[in-house]
């Protein structure tokens, strides 16, 4: 039987290829449902602005892959020349005219949620957005009618 190779690397390594090879990392992080309160799972950009111009990305409560998807999408449209203006409503991203925002998060609160960017930025400061999704009714997290089962997974720490 033929031994696998051991593709272990280091997570410094692991980000530095993503880098290299989409232009920006993604990082996920599990929920902490010991934690209190609960902190639901989320996902964020590591080297966005180099690459597509604008501040890294976060996102709550889907899945990475989902994440990753949106992000992408993100990417897509800055890279095609398309400005996202951040902290308004925004419509026209999403699919089914459904809004969203890019909500600026206060690093000086919610900093430590981004301690991989931390290390791989070092000094250098650096800026995250929040993309603030709606639920299936269409409403935001911080409207009266949102989905109050969804409040756990999608926290909005951006500021709105």
């Amino acid at each position: 039987m033929t031994e696998l190779p051991d593709f272990h690397l280091p997570h410094a390594e692991k980000i530095q290829w993503m880098v290299e090879t989409d232009g920006f990392a993604v990082e996920p992080v599990a929920a902490d449902t010991t934690a209190d309160p609960p902190q639901p799972g989320y996902t964020y950009t590591i080297g966005f602005r180099d690459h597509a111009g604008y501040p890294d990305v976060v996102v709550f409560g889907l899945t990475p892959v989902a994440a990753r998807g949106l992000i992408g999408l993100v990417a897509e449209q800055c890279l095609g020349g398309v400005e996202i203006p951040t902290d308004i409503e925004l419509v026209g991203l999403l699919d089914n005219e459904l809004r969203c925002r890019f909500a600026h998060v206060d690093m000086a609160d919610w900093g430590h949620l981004f301690a991989t960017a931390a290390s791989w930025y070092g000094t250098e400061d650096f800026e995250v957005v929040q993309l603030v999704y709606p639920d299936r009714n269409g409403f935001l997290p911080y409207e009266p009618g949102f989905d109050q089962r969804m409040r756990f997974a999608q926290p909005v720490i951006g500021t709105v």
